[in-house]
């Protein structure tokens, strides 16, 4: 389940916030591009290899997808500026059911309607649709559509990871050219940085993004994602969504 949909959904976050981006950009603030890892890069051991990689990936990412049979999860979206203001935030319930259904119940709203009209509203329903396979973009990180160069190891949190380079095997805006993370133990990501391999459009001029997941149980789910998008003549604008509360397979997450 970690693999799969990430740049459909970030290039759903680009292409929206790129509507409702209509002043200038706002100085100051975080800045994009920051990592947020603080652990030293350490060497590589001998021997690891991307089609190496690959291979174990694949292998326990299918058994991982085939035991998840139903989570729900609490999200929070919001739209904000470099300063932290936020304009807009949606909060709900989302439930997935295998294999491919998901559900939003909204339980709370905040800010600006338009921006929820237009940014974060269609961002749900994408991921919906692409659940249910009405959104056909192979985006999954795969030797059919990546090459894996690992490059160092880093912890990351708990996790002790391998840090390899994902370049993308066409330009394609469904794809994205950066780094991830593998878990060295469970071979699962834990954490992907990168933007699209292929410009999204002529109004947006960069759309970098930072996705984060945990280990619940014996799953690897989404913890956090970010998105920095800087639009031609208007300025820069972040969306983030917060993955808290799962219950997996009937447990709650303690």
């Amino acid at each position: 389940m970690t693999t799969t949909k990430t740049l459909v959904l970030v290039t759903a976050m680009a292409g929206v916030l790129a509507l409702l981006v209509a002043r200038a950009n706002a100085q100051g603030g975080q800045q994009e591009g920051q990592s947020g890892i603080t652990a030293p890069l350490e060497p590589l051991r001998a021997g690891v290899t991307g089609d190496e990689l690959f291979a174990l990936m694949t292998a326990r990412n299918r058994l991982r997808s085939a035991a998840l049979l139903h989570y729900a999860v609490l999200r929070t979206y919001q739209v904000v500026d470099l300063k932290g203001k936020v304009h807009a935030e949606e909060i709900g319930r989302m439930e997935y059911r295998a294999p491919d259904r998901k559900t939003f119940v909204v339980t709370s709203e905040s800010g600006s309607g338009l921006v929820r009209h237009l940014a974060l509203k269609p961002l749900i329903a994408s991921e919906i649709d692409a659940a249910a396979g009405q959104r056909h973009h192979d985006s999954s990180i795969t030797p059919a559509n990546y090459t894996l160069r690992p490059f160092g190891e880093q912890q990351v949190g708990p996790y002790h990871c391998y840090v390899a380079q994902a370049v993308p095997k066409r330009k394609d805006r469904y794809l994205f050219e950066g780094k991830i993370w593998i878990d060295a133990e469970d071979y699962a990501i834990v954490r992907i940085e990168g933007r699209p391999a292929k410009k999204l459009s002529f109004w947006i001029e960069q759309a970098d993004f930072v996705r984060e997941y945990e280990k619940i149980g014996q799953f690897w789910l989404s913890r956090r994602d970010e998105t920095f998008v800087h639009v031609r003549l208007y300025g820069k604008e972040v969306l983030t969504i917060d993955h808290q509360d799962y219950t997996v397979n009937g447990t709650a997450n303690q």
